[in-house]
């Protein structure tokens, strides 16, 4: 004997289904759940009462011209039993109940997770008031209102596009604690206008909407109102109006907005307005419309498509395809439909699993940087466990049902073929290289500044021009200096023929040490400003080529102080400098080959030879021409006019012993790639995540 079905069910004709047959809608009320039939399904459920599945066959046979077999209808009889719309038959239903009811629940980890994930708080049952409102608010629908928010819209944009400047001031202004109040505000009025949006207009086409309330997204707070019932509208029009009133509510919101921000003076009424123009478009585009996320652009999508559940046939579809692809089981898709429409939902399945895991991955990081680290990682393996870890375990669960098959294919060997040579190349060690960007340039390398604001007396040498070492580079001529010196020599003079007339008086004779102190103070003096003045007369510490001569020197131009004027280029042998991080120096010591590629001119390559490696890691920078501000490899940020690297770096020196002519008697910032040592490229990237893990939580 068949179950009894239950008396509170409701049926209720459906649309068309995609091959032209027709469809009907049951509804639960006791969930609020909708089910949607075929044909074969409607013509079983209308003879249930014969209570025999070999008469239910037989009748349908000879009214209809479908065939049917005792095998279907308790295929049916199953799919009521396991949706619980019959009676509950047997001594053991409530122990079938229960463990129904424990393997929905799950265990507490995974409510803990679901409701980490997502969970609704109710907050009012609303039908009895949007009834008595629905035909005040008619006029929203009214052609004339729609013409006057075009119009609004319109106006509103060509404003907006002719003040673009403002507006876009205005955006920055705002971003303040108080403004981003304000836009919390605005988000809160926006979010009420979209759900009574949905709620007054599936009131309209007489469906009930019995809750509305708050969900949590991944603890995002969003708001959403209950109209399961619009899926018994058999007109799919009318479900697409129901699904997208919301984002036209925004729309409609944000047209007036726009408006009024247009024509409204400076003041507190035009900021709301432009938070609520700015909201509006912001929540609609972003995340309303979006089809990825069970919001109003994926019931949108289902109802364009007329395709119920979309996402878990999308996902059905795209997991039978990957094991078609990668076994060949020729197994029967989930459900037949155009090929063309298959890909389409196949690609929207591989594409809602992308965006989902970039999504949830994003919301863990923003935890993670703006309240409690250890909360971040800790959501960010939920969610890594949850999206890939999760599905994956699925997934080969059902290889392993199918293995006895699995086995017999050639495509599959092939499969696990390549799957082992991929682990092979994870775990195998493979040489490796590591690339930073390096400083090339002389061992005696030897820049010209000036020592103070000074004047150029003379140039000795030209730009390429060989010295020896003390020869005379630059002259340099400092007033200020000459003044010091004209004084303390007439102080010298006086001083010197004041001791030698000491001896013609008593009082002079009493005062001739003292003369002589400070007469030996002004020589000392005197010797101090010749030094000094020596340091404007450059010379050169040792002998080489004098290069990058300042274009603008000529003889009686002022200098800055510490300004570069030359750079003398030293004879002898060149070296790099460069900076890793922990794990690539790990990899790297003394002996290792490596080449050099200078910027700009990457087909001079040379080869150069790592000499020595720091045991300590460099806490300040000394050259910024390896900073990630200047063009650099080394990220750094700035403090009390110091580069402070924003990780752990180690200097690595390079050197050779020759240069090509087309490099020499210049200083090269590029890049050096360093033959580094063997490994396995997946415990490099396991180590890394490790490294990252143990670093950010702070153990």
């Amino acid at each position: 004997m068949l179950p009894v079905l239950r008396e509170d069910l409701a049926l209720y004709p459906g649309p068309t289904l995609a091959d032209g047959q027709p469809s009907w809608t049951l509804q639960d009320p006791a969930r609020n759940l909708f089910f949607r039939l075929d044909w074969s399904t409607f013509e079983i459920l209308s003879r249930w009462s014969l209570g025999d599945p070999d008469d239910i066959a037989a009748s349908i046979a000879c009214a209809t011209s479908l065939k049917m077999d005792h095998e279907d209808v308790l295929a049916v009889a199953q799919f009521l039993i396991h949706h619980q719309l019959v009676h509950p038959a047997g001594d053991d239903s409530a122990a079938i109940f229960a463990t129904r009811l424990r393997h929905m629940r799950g265990s507490w980890l995974q409510r803990l997770l679901h409701h980490y994930l997502f969970f609704r708080i109710p907050l009012i049952h609303p039908d009895r008031w949007l009834t008595r409102w629905v035909a005040r608010v008619a006029v929203f629908y009214q052609p004339l209102f729609w013409r006057l928010t075009v119009l609004a819209l319109v106006v509103g944009l060509v404003q907006i596009y002719r003040d673009w400047d403002r507006f876009a001031a205005t955006m920055v202004d705002t971003l303040t604690l108080n403004g981003l109040m304000g836009y919390a505000c605005a988000l809160a009025v926006v979010k009420v206008a979209h759900e009574l949006g949905h709620a007054w207009t599936a009131k309209r086409y007489g469906c009930r909407v019995p809750v509305m309330g708050v969900a949590f997204l991944v603890l995002w707070p969003v708001a959403y109102t209950d109209t399961n019932e619009v899926w018994k509208l058999s007109d799919r029009w009318q479900r697409l109006t129901v699904s997208g009133a919301g984002v036209i509510a925004e729309l409609i919101l944000a047209s007036w907005s726009a408006l009024a921000w247009a024509l409204l003076p400076d003041g507190v009424l035009k900021s709301v307005a432009f938070m609520l123009t700015t909201t509006s478009l912001v929540a609609t585009l972003v995340v309303n419309a979006n089809p990825f996320m069970r919001f109003d652009g994926y019931f949108l999508l289902c109802d364009w498509l007329d395709s119920p559940n979309l996402h878990e046939r999308a996902f059905a579809l795209a997991r039978w395809r990957l094991r078609e692809y990668l076994f060949d089981l020729g197994e029967q898709p989930p459900e037949f439909m155009p090929v063309r429409r298959r890909w389409w939902l196949i690609l929207f399945a591989y594409a809602t699993w992308i965006y989902r895991l970039m999504l949830f991955v994003g919301i863990a990081v923003l935890v993670y940087s703006f309240f409690i680290k250890a909360v971040g990682i800790l959501l960010f393996v939920v969610e890594v466990v949850w999206f890939i870890v999760r599905p994956v375990m699925h997934e080969l669960r059902q290889w392993q049902a199918r293995w006895p098959v699995l086995v017999t294919r050639l495509r599959a060997r092939r499969t696990g073929l390549g799957l082992l040579l991929l682990g092979a190349l994870l775990l195998w060690p493979l040489p490796g290289h590591v690339s930073a960007s390096a400083w090339l340039r002389p061992v005696n390398h030897w820049p010209v500044h000036a020592p103070d604001h000074a004047q150029l007396v003379d140039i000795v040498a030209v730009e390429g021009a060989s010295v020896t070492q003390g020869q005379r580079l630059l002259q340099l001529h400092n007033p200020e200096l000459d003044m010091k010196h004209r004084s303390v020599m007439a102080r010298i003079n006086r001083l010197q023929w004041l001791v030698s007339s000491a001896d013609f008086t008593t009082e002079q004779r009493l005062r001739k040490r003292v003369l002589h102190e400070e007469l030996a103070a002004a020589e000392a003096e005197r010797v101090a400003i010749h030094q000094e003045q020596e340091r404007y007369g450059v010379v050169a510490p040792f002998a080489g080529l004098l290069r990058d001569i300042s274009p603008d020197l000529r003889p009686n131009v002022w200098v800055g102080k510490n300004e570069r004027l030359a750079v003398l280029i030293g004879e002898g042998g060149w070296h790099a400098e460069t900076y890793l991080d922990e794990e690539a120096v790990a990899r790297v010591m003394a002996g290792n080959q490596a080449r050099f590629y200078p910027d700009g001119m990457a087909e001079r390559s040379i080869t150069m030879t790592v000499r020595s490696v720091d045991p300590d890691a460099t806490r300040v920078l000394p050259h910024g021409i390896l900073a990630s501000q200047y063009g650099g490899s080394v990220i750094t940020r700035e403090r009390n006019g110091q580069l402070i690297p924003d990780r752990s770096v180690y200097r690595v020196t390079l050197e050779l012993d020759s240069i090509p002519g087309v490099l020499a008697g210049h200083s090269w910032r590029g890049r050096v790639v360093i033959e580094a040592a063997w490994e396995a490229p997946g415990l490099s990237f396991l180590r890394a995540a490790m490294a990252l893990i143990w670093r950010e939580a702070g153990l």
